[in-house]
């Protein structure tokens, strides 16, 4: 049976169609003895451990929560919530770092049948007051004192007094200062609307009953709204994507069912179950960490890791040794360049690296490697590809990748060190996965085929002459399935934007996925159209090409999507950034961000003393022509049309910290564009 047919046709306890507290439970039941969660001693201070609910793990190491513990836990959460006014409909807003609290909060609050909605912990104070007043949350859970001060300092502007506030960490409520910032705010909340976690749960001990638990559960129906997730504003106003039990509970059965260790697969191939563990670090509060390292894993009965930071990744890898973990393309970005670091430490062992790296490269890509290309591809993981998985904890299976286009050439390397990763796409409006790649059949440079039970059309009618030539339908992707929302919260006419119904697709549209007469969809359902330009190629699977509003439209005429050339620096050592310039311009320009650090090791190499300011080092003209040769290179793989013509370097990193990327590391372009609005002048005003 081919892997699609046997995808598609399998089941187990995890595959169902229920709401999302209910799945915690069965797989609690199923797993009560395994290893539900690991938390590590030293970033907070946890309320549950201060009210003795969890012993306190040892600073620096990892403690284990058991599902049997997990499930009390949630369990008297979600009376504590009853216990404070939360019911059906309810909207409960999550505003914390990602922590072994939130998936407890989480499960709890739904099961308590509240909507949850969740807010970025590094949001601005005008986007909590936007993020909590736009749903109507009544109950906010924080993450911390900081957290919570943000809430209490907006509170007042709101138009629906807040009932309550809870603090994952163990705050002192009469240090609180329940008037903002020390102006005349009026919060509507005093000391008895502030609860700790650890209190919210002695609340709800006190409360439980199993059958009125039970009976919480059973009034919810999987068809009812579990959570509002905001988009990320990249484009304007985000706004609250309306997700049901059901979409989510849709996705994590198609998920399932592509990564479970499934009978018809090869023993050699992994998978996920309740064998697997994975680190948990990307926000929860973005819809892809929710479902992918989140939903899933517990539904799987895995163990799920939560890092203290992105900061302390590499060592957090160590101690967890994780199975698998998913992350957006910047971090492996980032991993990849603490790797080649590390292995640049010497002259002798940056060689053997870059040796080690081009062998693991040619062995991937080959057919047939034969006998000669094998040894060598054993000296390379000898040398170099196993102390890079053993520093990642020695266990990683693979990688999976989602929220923005990673580097094909960036995979290749991974796939070279036997660290795959698994491209995949989505959208919050999508619960996410739309596609993902298979782990018995990855293919380097795609986002995978369409997950079970997934209809996509691929609309041939935005396709520029960027994207013409290329094989295979391309165009604007359309995507209809159990996982697609039904729409935003109210916002009735963005709604009627984003979907198309069906006898408005153009003849001859190209197709792919599971028709609905073959998953028990409605064939008059509308399309949701992703705004993203794809293409559909021959083998079923699909390669993204780019944002269609960010596709750039030269004064010529000619279209360019900036992505893919981008992309293609992702992997460069002298490069930390890089933004394709050029909508209504002649000509196609970028603003890069050098590597400093490895700009300066190739300086000192070859004695060449640059001046110690990064602003002085990007108008050094040694540094452009060592820049300008890596741009060469790129450009050697478009048209002429599409190559960068000229590039300004610019000392000032993209973040999350300067506004320059949202918290998922996607670029915010609009943003860039206004702050380097003069960089960009003088680039095009050059003769």
């Amino acid at each position: 049976m081919h892997w699609r047919e046997a995808e598609r046709a399998f089941a187990d306890e995890v595959v169902a169609r229920e709401t999302l507290p209910r799945t915690f439970e069965r797989s609690a039941e199923r797993n009560a003895d395994r290893t539900a969660q690991r938390y590590k001693g030293g970033p907070y201070d946890r309320s549950l451990v201060a009210e003795g609910v969890l012993p306190a793990a040892l600073n620096g190491e990892y403690a284990d929560v058991t599902y049997a513990e997990m499930r009390g836990l949630v369990r008297r959460l979600a009376a504590g919530f009853r216990e404070l006014g939360v019911d059906g409909g309810t909207r409960v807003a999550l505003y914390a770092e990602t922590r072994m609290e939130w998936a407890q909060t989480d499960f709890a609050a739904l099961a308590a049948g509240a909507v949850v909605t969740t807010v970025y912990a590094s949001s601005s104070s005008d986007q909590v007051r936007y993020l909590l007043e736009d749903p109507g949350a009544t109950v906010v859970v924080v993450g911390d004192r900081e957290l919570l001060d943000e809430v209490l300092a907006v509170a007042g502007e709101l138009s629906r007094d807040l009932d309550a506030v809870v603090s994952f960490d163990d705050v002192d409520v009469g240090e609180v200062d329940f008037g903002g910032d020390g102006d005349d705010v009026d919060t509507a909340l005093g000391a008895d609307d502030v609860y700790t976690l650890g209190e919210l749960h002695a609340l709800g001990a006190d409360a439980f009953d199993e059958a009125a638990y039970e009976g919480w559960l059973n009034s919810t129906d999987v068809d009812d709204l579990a959570s509002l997730i905001y988009t990320s504003g990249t484009t304007g106003r985000p706004k609250g994507v309306r997700l049901t039990h059901a979409n989510f509970r849709a996705n994590v059965t198609q998920c399932y069912r592509r990564f479970a260790d499934r009978p018809d697969r090869d023993p050699g191939v992994p998978g996920i179950s309740a064998e697997s563990t994975t680190l948990s670090f990307l926000p929860l509060a973005h819809v892809f960490e929710r479902l992918a390292g989140h939903y899933m894993m517990f539904a799987a009965g895995a163990t799920v890791g939560y890092a203290e930071s992105p900061d302390t990744l590499r060592e957090d890898f160590g101690l967890v040794r994780p199975t698998t973990t998913t992350s957006v393309p910047r971090v492996y970005e980032k991993l990849y360049d603490a790797i080649r670091e590390q292995a640049g430490e010497s002259a002798v062992k940056e060689r053997v690296f870059e040796w080690a790296v081009a062998v693991g490269r040619a062995h991937h890509e080959a057919d047939d490697p034969g006998a000669l290309l094998d040894a060598k591809r054993a000296v390379a993981d000898r040398l170099v590809f196993s102390s890079v998985r053993e520093a990642l904890g020695g266990n990683v299976d693979f990688f999976i990748s989602g929220g923005g286009s990673l580097s094909a050439e960036l995979c290749a390397l991974y796939h070279a060190m036997d660290l795959p990763i698994l491209e995949g796409y989505g959208l919050t409006e999508t619960s996410p996965v739309i596609s993902v790649n298979p782990p018995e059949a990855p293919k380097v440079g795609t986002i995978g085929p369409p997950v079970a039970d997934t209809e996509i059309a691929v609309d041939g009618t935005v396709v520029g002459e960027a994207t013409a030539d290329l094989a295979g339908e391309t165009g604007e992707l359309l995507a209809r399935g159990p996982q697609v929302t039904d729409g935003y919260w109210e916002r009735p006419e963005a709604t009627a934007e984003a979907f198309t119904e069906p006898d408005r697709l153009p003849e001859g549209v190209a197709l792919a996925g599971t028709p609905p007469e073959e998953r028990g969809g409605d064939p008059d359902a509308p399309w949701f159209r992703t705004g993203d330009v794809v293409r559909l190629r021959p083998d079923g699977y699909v390669a993204f090409r780019e944002r269609a509003k960010q596709l750039l439209v030269l004064s010529t005429g000619k279209n360019v999507a900036p992505g893919p050339i981008e992309d293609r620096f992702a992997a460069n050592e002298f490069v930390e950034g890089c933004v394709v310039l050029g909508d209504g311009r002649k000509f196609i320009s970028a603003l890069i961000v050098p590597n400093f650090e490895r700009v300066a090791a190739w300086a000192d190499a070859r004695g060449v003393d640059l001046p110690d300011d990064r602003k002085a080092v990007c108008r050094d003209e040694r540094v452009r022509g060592r820049i300008r040769a890596e741009v060469d290179r790129v450009n050697e793989g478009f048209e002429p049309y599409e190559r960068i013509k000229r590039f300004r370097l610019v000392e000032e990193e993209f973040t999350e910290a300067n506004d320059l990327l949202t918290p998922t590391m996607k670029k915010k372009r609009r943003n860039i564009l206004d702050r380097f609005a003069d960089e960009i002048e003088m680039i095009y005003a050059e003769t």
